[in-house]
């Protein structure tokens, strides 16, 4: 027997189970009307009103529906309202700038388009066949009312079921198309790897349009788990919801671990959470010294995990064994800084290891995979997917060391992008921005250590003879043109970029001298 593993298995089961049971708790403080506690029976039932809603307005399966919102208990609806029916998610990074948001909408050919009210005004100029705020609940599921049930969909597992845009080697995000059997095996193989059960509390620390919330919004519905909405991160807050709603688990970005060790500095009485809280981390390998301090200040699980928006995305775990219980704390914080071992049902190799223009070996070899996660495709850009997945294999565009028990170590990027705070830069689209400034003539962009970031982004320029500009002038620059966190942390002025005889910038030399004293040249 073949039944199709698609998204709606995660709420029919919530709703049937745990129907009467809290499924999420909405952010109280937003623009939109909060929607309070809302059981596993009422989200369901909100996804259903929004797929009927769907079908009013003549979206046919495969149509796509953007949404662009902090999280909330609407865009939690909408994985399973949208993807349940058969058409296609788009969730986009709300830190994005109007025209970068606008490139979204329209190459992914989005009919119907949500916007969260904080957002309304900032992206006016963005539209779509159907444009709703969130917030206004008639137009985005429909009636309160109607009785209308949605249509039925004849479940395939290997169609499309969101789209997530992500930064890579090009300047322009590309489309990953993500299928409902690559988020079904996600889901349920972090799940078992985290080890939840319906006797957690989960924590939306992670934006939800990342990587679909890594698949947490799935693998948590489908286990009954109470999930608790945070709009914006703020360490002290987190360390607030933990206490007052029993959190146990969230997953997060090195940068939101840092908020919370601030917070916990000047946190009145216990730490909430300690020996309770699992803190599943990844974005970027953090410091040993971040992993010492979240096991000893908070008391908390600190899981590694390695993954990209193409592969769903986990394909490696990495969490305390039994073999290192007897370890000191530092000498297993070290050890949960790699990447982590294979996910269950993933294969990983390695690619010969490349060699600059020079003869010198640059890194390890890139990291390959093979899963069931590994996205279908980019969108409309046949030629991107063809050399992801050369082959067979996709390449992650990380180089890697595999050690002989099957750790995974990131040693550098193989391709163009920065991990800043969780979030993928492309340094080719900065530099184009930079580019543009009169008094540009050449520039290049590296990621440079960060201890609260992770990695930070660091702009190399040559000016052009007899201009002129300062730091603060060209990290303006790059702000008014692109989202904030795509900006220059710092400008370092050059006479010249060093090249090699061909005159390509070998960027791994540009990035040595800020690594020297790391085993690696990520962070």
């Amino acid at each position: 027997m073949l039944v199709p593993l698609t998204t709606v298995d995660f709420i029919d089961r919530a709703v049937q189970v745990y129907g009467d049971r809290t499924g999420v708790v909405d952010e109280p403080a937003q623009p939109a009307t909060s929607l309070g506690e809302v059981s596993y029976a009422d989200l369901g039932r909100l996804a259903r009103r929004q797929a009927a809603h769907l079908d009013s307005l003549g979206l046919e399966v495969g149509d796509r529906v953007a949404v662009v919102s902090h999280n909330s208990a609407r865009l939690l609806a909408s994985f399973f309202g949208v993807t349940g029916s058969g058409r296609v998610l788009v969730p986009v990074n709300f830190r994005l700038r109007p025209d970068e948001v606008r490139y979204i909408v329209g190459h992914s050919g989005a009919r119907v388009l949500y916007v969260d009210p904080e957002l309304d005004e900032a992206l006016a100029d963005v539209d779509a066949e159907h444009r709703f705020v969130l917030g206004d609940d008639d137009a985005l599921f429909g009636p309160a009312d109607a009785t209308a049930e949605p249509r039925p969909w004849q479940l395939d597992e290997n169609a499309t079921a969101t789209i997530n845009y992500t930064s890579g080697t090009t300047a322009r995000p590309k489309g990953v198309q993500i299928t409902h059997r690559n988020i079904w095996v996600n889901a349920v193989t972090f799940a078992l790897h985290a080890g939840v059960s319906d006797r957690d509390v989960y924590l939306h620390t992670l934006p939800m349009f990342h990587a679909n919330g890594w698949g947490m919004p799935f693998a948590m519905t489908g286990l009954g788990v109470p999930q608790v909405v945070l709009r914006k991160v703020d360490g002290a807050e987190i360390l607030r919801r933990v206490r007052d709603h029993g959190v146990t688990v969230m997953c997060a970005a090195p940068a939101v671990a840092a908020a919370v060790l601030e917070a916990a500095q000047d946190w009145d009485g216990e730490i909430p959470g300690r020996d309770r809280v699992r803190i599943i981390m990844a974005g970027a390998p953090p410091p040993t010294r971040t992993v010492e301090r979240v096991e000893a200040e908070l008391g908390w699980e600190f899981v590694q995990i390695y993954g990209l928006t193409e592969t769903s995305p986990l394909l490696t775990v990495n969490r305390n064994r039994a073999e290192w219980d007897d370890l000191t704390p530092s000498e297993r914080a070290h050890r949960l800084t790699r990447a982590g071992a294979p996910a269950l049902g993933v294969r990983l190799s390695l690619s010969e290891p490349s060699v600059g223009d020079d003869g010198e070996e640059v890194g390890g070899g890139e990291l390959l995979a093979r899963s069931n996660v590994v996205l279908e495709g980019y969108w409309d850009q046949p030629e991107e997917t063809e050399r992801a997945l050369a082959g067979g294999w996709f390449h992650t565009g990380d180089g890697a060391t595999i050690g002989d028990d099957g750790y995974v170590t990131i040693s550098d990027r193989k391709k163009d992008v920065i991990i800043t705070g969780g979030e993928n830069v492309s340094s080719i689209e900065v530099e184009d921005v930079l580019f543009s400034h009169p008094a540009v003539s050449e520039v290049a962009v590296i990621g440079v250590p960060s201890e609260k970031w992770g990695e930070t982004i660091k702009a190399l320029v040559v000016l052009t003879d007899g201009e002129s500009a300062t730091e603060a002038e060209l990290i303006a620059w790059c702000k008014d043109r692109a989202a904030g966190y795509k900006a220059p942390t710092s400008v370092e002025f050059r006479d010249e970029l060093a090249r090699t005889a061909t005159g390509k910038l070998q960027k791994f030399k540009l990035r040595r001298p800020y690594w020297e004293g790391y085993d690696r040249q990520v962070n």
